[in-house]
């Protein structure tokens, strides 16, 4: 492995200990040490169209992901269904706005901005929207990234619609609609989507 220094701007050579300064690459090229010429490192990210084809599919599950209903009980012959917003919502209303506020804010606002936040970034990277305006909007991005990426916690509330199925199966009949469908489909592009989105990176286009 090769060594990197507190300052992730520069990388130590583990063969020769050269000091040298880390930049972006074009997908698929290694960095090689120019004195004894070893791999220091490679892109471990998507191209720019890859994940520019991630964030307008995540985009496209946004929406209904939303707006449609992730659950339908059909009990004692009544039925009901829910919504992620519908749900933050209830919660609300019975006295835990807290809750409520940061069910909306994981599973709502913060995957969505998110999602437009990297689709900015990439915009301005593939079409060289170099001037000042643009460079300090990617900067403001690219400040925010790690926040929104914290915030973001589709997971979480994957896995609790799952445990929600199997808990309430006992008691009346589950139904999967295609707001559940919209809801995993976003969950995984989103996921697929962070893992291939490098900050490092980006900050380095930045700088060149």
């Amino acid at each position: 492995m090769e060594q990197e220094c507190a300052d992730n701007s520069v990388v130590l050579c583990r063969s020769c200990d050269l000091v040298i300064s880390k930049r972006a690459l074009p997908s698929g090229v290694r960095a090689l040490c120019p004195r004894c010429h070893t791999t220091l490192y490679d892109t471990p990210y998507c191209s720019i169209n890859g994940m520019l084809a991630l964030c307008l599919t995540a985009l496209l599950f946004l929406l209904p992901a939303n707006v449609l209903p992730v659950l339908e009980l059909h009990f004692l012959g009544s039925v009901r269904t829910t919504t992620i917003i519908e749900g933050a919502m209830a919660v609300s209303n019975q006295g835990y706005w807290i809750v409520g506020i940061a069910v909306l804010v994981s599973a709502v606002i913060a995957p969505a901005l998110l999602i437009l936040s990297v689709l900015f970034q990439i915009l301005i990277i593939k079409y060289r929207l170099n001037s000042p305006f643009f460079r300090d909007i990617l900067k403001r991005l690219l400040s925010y990234q790690g926040l929104l990426a914290q915030l973001s916690m589709l997971e979480i509330f994957m896995i609790s619609i799952l445990v929600s199925v199997f808990q309430l199966s006992d008691f009346a009949d589950i139904f999967l609609g295609m707001g559940t469908f919209c809801f995993a489909m976003l969950f995984l592009v989103t996921l697929f989507l962070q893992r291939e989105y490098n900050l490092e990176h980006m900050w380095g286009v930045l700088d060149e």
